[in-house]
């Protein structure tokens, strides 16, 4: 199977794997994280396009989040997805590398990309985290968790661990990932692209904070 069947292929399965998943981890956002590890990679001049392709395509195929908190889940299915399409097994483990080290678990994943590919697509990643997508996803999941928007005794925290982090994601107010998360990843970007990139979704959130707290005292 050549690289362009493979891609659609593989395209098609993922979206009708997350058909009907929670708006914030659905087909759209892998599709947008695709269209954005393109880009960037495009721009970078470097690394494995079907390895970028594929990694961005799969890398949400089985989140924690939805598998009772198993981090091998993705990469088992990814493996036994690409192994169904006989993938060359250098790019398949490459692939399965990235599904398994992408996630951010609350700043406690301290594992850093080694190959390109995967840096490319972490960042597509991120930065659908980041700006007015980012915003609409953190309170589209937020709600459907039943967190509250906001709270000011309820501080946000940086966790020690992926246990504690498990732990305490539940309850925790939306606004709070802002500052576990979101404000965070401009910086830990891997690319010049993707640091490019993140600077004015970065900005934008900004602004969307000092807006939501001017709202919350009635100031404006």
């Amino acid at each position: 199977m050549d690289q362009t069947a493979l891609v659609a292929k593989t395209a098609h399965f993922i979206k009708d794997k997350l058909s009907g998943a929670e708006a914030a981890h659905d087909w759209w956002h892998v599709y947008r994280v695709w269209q954005a590890a393109k880009t960037i990679a495009a721009k970078e001049k470097g690394g494995d396009m079907l390895t970028v392709e594929l990694g961005a395509l799969l890398h949400d195929i089985a989140d924690w989040k939805f598998h009772d908190g198993d981090l091998t889940a993705g990469p088992k299915q990814a493996r036994a997805w690409l192994k169904s399409l006989s993938v060359a097994e250098p790019i398949a483990e490459s692939v399965v590398e990235i599904v398994e080290h992408i996630s951010y678990r609350g700043g406690t994943n301290t594992h850093v990309m080694e190959i390109l590919e995967g840096k490319i697509v972490q960042d597509a990643d991120r930065l659908d985290a980041l700006g007015a997508i980012g915003i609409a996803r953190t309170f589209t999941f937020g709600g459907s968790r039943g967190r509250p928007l906001y709270d000011p005794d309820t501080p946000p925290k940086q966790y020690k661990d992926f246990k504690e982090y498990q732990a305490k994601i539940e309850g925790t107010p939306t606004i709070n990932h802002f500052y576990e998360k979101l404000l965070l990843l401009k910086d830990k970007m891997n690319t010049p692209t993707g640091r490019a990139m993140a600077e004015q979704r970065h900005a934008y959130m900004e602004a969307f904070l000092a807006e939501f707290y001017g709202e919350w005292e009635g100031k404006r």
